[in-house]
């Protein structure tokens, strides 16, 4: 690379994970150095992406550079090597939390405008908007997906089988979807046959509004369109409450408002008046007076109505005639419906399937549970995986095979609901997308406050992922299936490319089609006799299997190796997800315990000086991984993983063992004389140490924790947490 760019990017991110570097990047950045192998890093947190979009009201010394758009071209390059922690994918929640603590430690940034009336505020809300939801992931994944789990995780997990909840034929918990016209049902896609700009027009009877323009795809890109129905939308969340109050269960959302930025807040909106109803129509002016916004949150909308006693008792009456509500937090009385970025689908439903299909009540106990989903377009994996459990019991982790996923996601290939082609509609009329020929490529009828949206797909990427699969699928020799519906618009259209391409190659036999719901039948039947599976399947697939499955196999989706083969050459290695990460934080600020399992972190290491080993021709490197594999086995036969409770081994202890490991396999390999002299006495000292280290990391548990903020903490504060161990940093420098 460039003398200004180091060899690896170690991102700095938000949350458990960050603090997690604070303790592992050291320790990483020592060894490497050895090599000739510098790490770096960049900062595509929450707090950090916020500082750099508005330098323009921050002094000199607060500005940040726009380290996610220097990443987004580094990664079209192909000497990039990027480790990719989890990040906050925002909800506005958390945006506006994180704005108020910046300000609060001075960062003069402007006020998050909910309802934006003048031309500045509307400015201000553009800016914000960019930094909602899945903001960073489409600009670095410029290649598809491979992720699976690593072999040492898989054999550790066999050997080690997690508890899983019993699942019984007479269970009440299912998937509730609507009936229709919805995503799924009203959805129309195209293949372009020549490079083309659109623009998005909503013709009303006063005229035509221009929704979006300028919007480009190359040659070959498969583009969709479909819309939600809001009142089919409101009559089933209607009906469905009233279901699950006949049959005794838990009521819970099950939506991805973090990911979906502009869809799936609405409808998180409309199933908050859809509870409280009542209140609404009685109430709804006062309410829209107080700041009022039901996409926010019930959590939002009972701290605006707080001092509002008529309308707190209305509250607590509609209440009283709910169901019981599926709980975040029982304790503390934080529902399904508080936060919308709470209840994130991905990690909410595979955790209630291992549960055996329970959930926590308001009254501190599991039940079953009515899981609304309200669009079909994935809803039938769910649904079909708790039919699969009921019928068959509860899958046996220290004998089930594994599924592999393989997911198409470059050049933001199928983004659904968060692209800037994702609208609530006004007013009544009809939205076309019109080619700059003219050429209406399609149109939909639609009623004011439905949800329309367009996604599209590229021709390279489409093609890159069959291939990868191609590649997959030669190697490991498993069943492969691609998880397309024949009868969906969009997947017909993949389809149309997937057959010519395998057929070409002559793999056809080797390779299945199905549609979610059979596929994921024949991946459950496939993994309990023991065998193993490749899941090949489009973006938001990629994103739920990949926790679904890792969570049943693994009891964690945060222990993935995830390699994302960029289409310019280079190398992006995710860590796993950061669903659990906010508890994570909340724990070590009030215990100074911090449970996060950095093993991702360690699976992502070990690739990404292999793949710099090749890509360099640098030896050392490739020592170097082969180490950290052999560290990260040491981790997983030893149990050095963290324990959850405040008094025993947490992420920091597994650090320390996870460097002893990785010195004392480099010390001992014979391929590299050099490198074995230089970490012999690094080894020596570690195990020397071992009593002082561990002593000094379990001294600092118990108390409260002071990082100088929760989205933008001090580096310094941080840092003295994250470290404690004076013997330890005395080795590690």
């Amino acid at each position: 690379m460039s003398d200004s760019t180091p060899d690896i990017i170690y991102t700095k991110v938000d949350e458990a994970p960050e603090l997690a570097s604070a303790s592992l990047l050291p320790i990483i950045q020592k060894f490497a150095a050895a090599a000739g192998v510098s790490v770096g890093t960049k900062d595509i947190s929450l707090a950090g992406r916020i500082i750099a979009t508005f330098p323009e009201v921050l002094t000199e010394d607060q500005r940040q550079s726009d380290d996610l758009a220097a990443l987004g071209d580094l990664v079209k390059k192909p000497e990039a090597n990027v480790i990719k922690l989890p990040n906050i994918s925002a909800s506005e929640p958390q945006l506006v939390a994180a704005v108020k603590e910046l300000q609060s430690q001075g960062y003069a940034l402007p006020d998050y405008p909910y309802s934006p009336s003048t031309d500045e505020e509307k400015a201000v809300r553009a800016k914000y908007d960019t930094i909602k939801g899945s903001a960073v992931n489409p600009v670095l994944r410029e290649g598809n997906s491979d992720r699976r789990a690593a072999a040492a995780v898989k054999k550790f997990a066999q050997n080690n089988p997690h508890r899983m909840g019993e699942w019984t034929a007479d269970s009440k918990t299912r998937v509730a979807s609507m009936p229709g016209d919805d995503f799924f049902a009203n959805e129309v896609s195209a293949t372009l046959p020549k490079a083309a700009t659109a623009k998005i027009v909503l013709e009303t009877a006063g005229g035509e509004t221009v929704l979006k323009e300028g919007v480009s795809y190359p040659e070959g890109t498969v583009v969709d369109a479909t819309f939600m129905s809001a009142a089919v939308l409101d009559d089933f969340l209607a009906q469905e409450i009233e279901k699950v109050k006949a049959d005794g269960t838990l009521f819970s959302l099950h939506m991805k408002a973090t990911m979906m930025k502009v869809s799936d807040p609405i409808i998180f909106g409309h199933a908050v008046k859809a509870w409280l109803a009542p209140v609404f129509e009685k109430y709804g002016d006062e309410m829209k007076a107080l700041g009022v916004n039901p996409n926010a949150g019930m959590g939002d909308l009972l701290n605006r109505v707080k001092d509002n006693a008529e309308i707190m008792e209305a509250i607590e009456a509609v209440r009283a005639e709910r169901p019981p509500m599926y709980m975040v937090d029982s304790d503390k009385g934080i529902t399904n419906l508080h936060v919308p970025s709470d209840v994130i689908i991905d990690a909410s439903m595979p955790a209630l399937i291992r549960a055996g299909g329970k959930g926590w009540g308001p009254d501190g106990k599991e039940s079953d549970t009515t899981c609304v989903i309200p669009d079909n377009c994935y809803a039938p994996v769910y649904d079909e995986a708790i039919e699969f459990f009921k019928a068959n019991g509860k899958l046996n982790p220290a004998t089930a095979g594994t599924v592999q996923n393989l997911g198409l996601m470059a050049q933001k290939a199928e983004e659904y609901g968060s692209h800037p082609t994702t609208f609530e509609i006004p007013e009544d009329g009809t939205v076309k997308m019109v080619l700059d020929d003219g050429t209406v490529l399609h149109s939909h009828a639609v009623k004011a406050g439905d949800i329309w949206r367009s996604a599209s797909a590229r021709k390279a990427p489409i093609e890159d992922w069959v291939n990868l699969a191609i590649e997959r699928q030669k190697a490991t020799g498993y069943r492969a299936i691609f998880w397309l519906d024949a009868t969906r618009a969009h997947d017909a259209e993949l389809i149309a490319y997937v057959k010519p391409i395998l057929e070409a190659k002559g793999v056809a036999d080797k390779f299945e089609i199905m549609a979610p719901r059979e596929a994921t039948r024949a991946s459950l039947e496939t993994i309990t006799k023991g065998e193993n599976t490749i899941a090949i399947t489009g973006n938001v697939l990629r994103d739920y299997l990949t926790d679904l499955f890792p969570i049943l196999e693994l009891a964690t989706s945060a222990k993935m190796l995830s390699i994302v083969k960029l289409m310019n050459g280079g190398g992006l290695f995710e860590t796993g997800a950061g669903g659990s990460a906010p508890k994570h934080v909340q724990q070590l600020q009030a215990e100074n315990h911090l449970r996060w399992d950095s093993l991702g972190e360690f699976c992502a290491l070990g690739e990404s000086f292999k793949f710099l080993a090749d890509a360099r021709d640098n030896a050392k490197a490739r020592v170097l991984g082969d180490a950290v594999e052999t560290a990260t086995q040491g981790i997983l036969d030893n149990d050095r993983s963290p324990s959850r409770k405040v008094g025993e081994p947490d992420n920091r202890d597994s650090h320390y063992w996870f460097a002893r490991y990785w010195a004392e396999a480099l010390a001992a390999q014979g391929e590299d004389a050099e490198l074995a002299a230089h970490f012999a006495p690094i080894a020596k000292a570690l195990a020397d140490g071992e009593a002082a280290i561990t002593g000094e990391l379990a001294a600092a548990q118990g108390n409260s924790a002071d990082l100088g903020g929760y989205y933008h903490g001090d580096p310094a504060k941080t840092a003295s947490v994250m470290r404690p161990s004076a013997t330890l940093n005395a080795i590690i420098g």
